[in-house]
């Protein structure tokens, strides 16, 4: 693989590497033996857990917690993925993700899964914040709230 494994992607590396248009935030990995299953292809839970590996570096990335005690609980509502095309051993891959839509207490992310210029898998959630102890729902940082708007154009 001539991209960085687990360090974020440029514009002009995710062109180059098939993606039809730029993210946020992409990670480059490899398929890795145990992501396989007896069909011999990457097993369905694998791409959950690429997506939760994105999802965990953009919240720390954009601010949102450094997963602390005190730091806000942040809960996925819902989640729905749509498998496109199957996966194999060695292949590389790219996770992409953006925050596509926000209210007080929630947002919407959508992750894509590329290789080999090919989208092999999409994501989609709505995360809910909560305060701290989970008693009650925590309005978005403004500060998120702006990397929101300004960064991901939600």
């Amino acid at each position: 693989m001539t991209l960085p494994c687990h360090t974020p992607l440029s514009a002009d590396q995710q062109r180059a590497a098939g993606l039809d248009s730029t993210w946020p935030l992409a990670l480059a990995d490899r398929v890795r033996f145990a992501e396989i299953d007896q069909l011999k292809h990457v097993n369905n839970v694998a791409y959950m857990v690429w997506f939760e590996t994105i999802r965990i570096r953009y919240f720390q990335d954009w601010g949102l917690t450094s997963y602390s005690a005190n730091d806000p609980r942040i809960v996925i509502r819902r989640a729905e993925i749509d498998y496109l095309a199957e996966l194999h051993m060695d292949a590389d891959y790219i996770t992409t993700i953006r925050c596509t839509a926000t209210r007080t207490t929630s947002f919407t992310l959508n992750s894509e899964l590329w290789s080999a210029g090919t989208k092999r898998a999409t994501f989609s959630c709505v995360v809910v914040l909560l305060t701290p102890d989970g008693s009650a729902r925590l309005p978005i940082p403004e500060q998120v709230r702006q990397r929101f708007d300004q960064i991901d154009l939600a």
